[in-house]
């Protein structure tokens, strides 16, 4: 009698790349050699459960295999795509996709990972249906964060390497993140907010300034137009805590329009009005510049026009 329960058969994500030993590259192992070129540790005990994983002129060498000027190591990541996310068809706007990365642009009301709560109105479903649409799964890894109700631009690593690489450019500030808030109150010029955010006591969720306990923070602001009761300032992140800007900009006296959490949901704006306008970064493969944007959603340009 066949099991009636039919498990699907596993999807691989797989990349190979080649790179050739210069003479400065003698005498180095195969894994300095890589760790150089952005591999995690996890990534190579990958490729060395693979067969194939890892070559070096054409043979299955170990990590600890010294180079010579000239020769071709050849890598290749064969990585299970997991099942547990359930493939949901909902907005998934794509700007800029490749082998190793995409750059999404989140509407609002959309959380970024599964939780409790939420388990089928996620980026990560969006995503997970996505790829499966695409014949291409992949292996769901955020780079940069965004709260349910931000919209605008996050980067998607799709492998192991690109994932170590954006990551280590996250904790270098290779990344450039650029936002713009619709701020109450009137911003007449530009600053730098330079305040520690931490946990407030008793809540899971709401940060406040700590200038004990809390972690270093940076915004740098400055206004880009004004209208009755309301300023679009633009604000760069040197820093990436949670609520940052948010926090910031309430401790500044000028909540975002809509946030209920650091100011009031009164106002008619539905949602924190908050957008990740601008992302730059390396390519993690190419080492190319990138740069892309996205326009202001419909309901901050609605909020402003109807409030000049």
């Amino acid at each position: 009698m066949m099991d009636r329960e039919h498990k699907a058969a596993p999807f691989y994500n797989e990349r190979r790349f080649s790179y050739c030993a210069d003479a400065e590259d003698q005498g180095t192992t195969v894994g300095q050699f890589l760790k150089k070129k952005g591999y995690s540790r996890q990534a190579v005990n990958l490729m060395k459960q693979t067969e194939g994983g890892l070559l070096c002129n054409g043979q299955e060498v170990y990590v600890n295999v010294r180079l010579r000027g000239g020769d071709l190591v050849e890598t290749f990541l064969k990585e299970e795509v997991p099942q547990g996310i359930e493939p949901v068809k909902l907005p998934f706007p794509v700007v800029y996709e490749d082998e190793d990365l995409m750059v999404v642009d989140k509407p609002a009301d959309m959380p970024v990972h599964p939780s409790m709560k939420n388990y089928g109105n996620t980026l990560a479903n969006a995503a997970a249906w996505y790829g499966a649409s695409q014949g291409e799964p992949f292996v769901y890894r955020c780079v940069n964060r965004l709260d349910r109700d931000t919209t605008g631009l996050l980067i998607l690593a799709r492998n192991m390497l690109s994932s170590a690489a954006l990551n280590g450019q996250m904790r270098r500030r290779q990344i450039h993140r650029t936002y713009l808030a619709v701020v109450t109150g009137t911003v007449s010029q530009a600053g730098t907010v330079r305040l520690p955010i931490g946990r407030k006591p008793g809540s899971a969720i709401e940060r406040a300034v700590d200038p004990e306990h809390g972690e270093p923070a940076v915004t740098h602001y400055r206004p880009l137009r004004r209208g009755a009761g309301w300023t679009l300032v633009e604000c760069v992140l040197e820093t990436g805590r949670t609520h940052q800007i948010r926090v910031h900009m309430s401790a500044l006296g000028h909540p975002l329009a809509g946030d209920f959490l650091y100011g009031t949901r009164e106002g008619g704006m539905p949602r924190q009005a908050l957008h990740s306008w601008k992302l730059s970064f390396l390519h993690p493969v190419t080492g190319r510049e990138m740069e892309f944007t996205s326009p202001i959603p419909e309901d901050m340009e609605h909020f402003m026009k109807e409030r000049l």
